[in-house]
């Protein structure tokens, strides 16, 4: 079964422009829809931030309001980096036999990377969707460069049992998960 894992889809997080955001936007909805019409499983993970633009429960914490969750998909809330910290999400995961975990969400540079890389530590086979992640420029780094080296070192991580990132766009993943739903 593959599960999509969406990461950070925050209104609070969307206030200034982020790396290609409508196009990462609608690459996610495009995976999301691919995977429960193949019965897999799609989870939102929102971060709570109390007094920032992630206050539980506000505006800004909800999903981002171009996302087009499911009735059956699931919600995770998280206050790390890490969405397996302190979470419910290795229970859900461990609810069924995951084939391919796919990580998208926001941001590459913070909680994309370090649940990826947690992911991969629980030893699953992870799947890094390459155009359904995005950050914002930071005061070294344009969001672009930030996404590059991300994808770089996703592929170079060391991991156990001969383990490795896979790097794949949504087309190409898309036509890994049912070849008639590509484009």
């Amino acid at each position: 079964m593959d599960v999509l894992l969406v990461i950070d889809m925050q209104q609070g997080l969307f206030t200034d422009p982020r790396h290609q955001d409508a196009q990462v936007i609608a690459n996610i909805n495009r995976l999301a829809d691919s995977v429960r019409a193949n019965q897999g499983r799609v989870i939102y993970v929102q971060h709570d931030a109390p007094g920032s633009e992630l206050e539980p429960s506000s505006a800004g914490w909800q999903l981002h309001a171009d996302l087009t969750p499911g009735r059956g998909d699931s919600r995770v809330r998280k206050t790390a980096c890490d969405s397996f910290l302190d979470t419910e999400l290795g229970f859900l995961l461990a609810e069924q036999a995951v084939d391919r975990l796919l990580i998208s969400g926001c941001a590459t540079d913070f909680c994309v990377d370090t649940t990826l890389r947690s992911a991969a530590a629980h030893g699953f086979d992870v799947f890094a969707v390459t155009d359904a992640h995005t950050t914002a420029d930071r005061p070294h780094l344009s969001a672009e460069k930030i996404i590059e080296h991300h994808h770089w070192m996703w592929q170079h991580l060391s991991l156990p049992k001969g383990r490795v990132v896979t790097l794949l766009s949504t087309d190409q993943l898309l036509e890994a998960i049912q070849p008639e739903l590509a484009c």
